[in-house]
């Protein structure tokens, strides 16, 4: 039996969490990963089977030779993609949900970037549209994290972007956190000498009414804010120890999530005293009033709102009847 170490290092390990999805949608991921232009020396395929009910595999028998199939006990998505991590050969990674899918065209195009530029992050758009997605073949870059951070309001899941293991290191995901993804991604891309990015589509991501972020329930709700919280709050923590230009970046993404988070706050608990209470331990923090910044003009008015109770009075009426059920 050939020892992995003496194996070819391939170009992408595909990580792809799958959790109970329904079959045919697992197996159109897989699809679009084995129809692109990667070699079967450049592709790494692991599927992290995170205790599903029954394993995904006597439904997928044209595919079990050529991936990697991990099952553990239910522990969530962090955990998983954690585990993906350790099993990772490639030079790059890229995280798939298994019920979403890469889209051809455009991530053809990212991986034309990583071969000719040997970036360290490929950042790219994605869509919920089933036709007519423009692929516009064009990029910036290069840019370090740091520089694409203070000019870019940084787009966070971990699927929408292509990067190099070795920028890893010690960082994992954060195990039974929600929006685990807000604290990983900025961490990764300040870590990052060369960024490139693109407006072309290359994920398609599937809005499922049984995934996490749909879960209306009051204990969700707040659990989901008090997450976000404590990334806020980790962040900011970390801001603190980096050096200038980097404390910069990470200090818009802290105030772009701040504002994130006093949004859902609003929208989803529809609470004045909710509000309040929140914006008093943010306070304490340091954390309120946002920074008076010029990032954009939705966060300068944010902000001037945010400010005053009377505004604040004005986004509890108003921003719960712009938020679709």
């Amino acid at each position: 039996m050939q020892n992995p170490q003496d194996l070819p290092t391939p170009l992408v390990s595909f990580v792809i969490t799958y959790y109970n999805e329904p079959i045919e949608m697992l197996k159109e991921c897989l699809k679009s990963i084995f129809s692109l232009s990667l070699t079967e020396n450049e592709c790494e395929v692991i599927l992290v089977d995170d205790g599903s009910d029954l394993t995904p595999l006597n439904e997928i028998v044209e595919y079990r030779d050529k991936i990697i199939y991990l099952r553990q006990r239910n522990q969530g998505l962090s955990s998983a993609r954690n585990a993906g991590i350790e099993l990772c050969r490639g030079q790059f990674i890229q995280f798939v949900d298994a019920d979403d899918y890469l889209i051809k065209a455009g991530y053809e195009h990212c991986l034309d970037i990583v071969r000719y530029h040997q970036p360290d992050i490929v950042m790219f758009t994605f869509t919920h549209e089933e036709a007519g997605i423009d692929t516009p073949y064009l990029f910036d870059g290069p840019v370090s994290g740091a520089e694409y951070m203070r000019h870019n309001n940084l787009r966070a899941c971990a699927w929408g972007y292509l990067f190099r293991k070795s920028l890893l290191l010690d960082l994992r995901f954060t195990p039974n956190l929600l929006h685990e993804d807000e604290e990983f991604t900025p961490q990764l891309v300040l870590r990052a000498d060369s960024v490139y990015s693109t407006e072309t589509c290359a994920y398609y991501y599937r809005e499922r009414p049984q995934s996490i972020v749909h879960n209306n329930s009051a204990r969700w709700t707040l659990k989901r804010l008090d997450d976000t919280e404590y990334v806020i709050t980790q962040l900011d923590h970390l801001s603190a120890t980096l050096p200038v230009a980097e404390r910069q970046a990470l200090q818009r993404r802290v105030a772009q999530l701040t504002m994130d988070y006093i949004y859902n706050i609003i929208v989803l608990t529809r609470s004045e005293h909710q509000l309040e209470e929140r914006l008093k331990r943010l306070e304490k923090k340091g954390l309120f009033p946002l920074p008076y910044r010029e990032y954009t003009n939705k966060y300068r008015l944010f902000r001037r709102l945010t400010t005053s109770k009377i505004g604040r009075k004005i986004l509890l009426r108003t921003l719960p009847l712009t938020k679709k059920d």
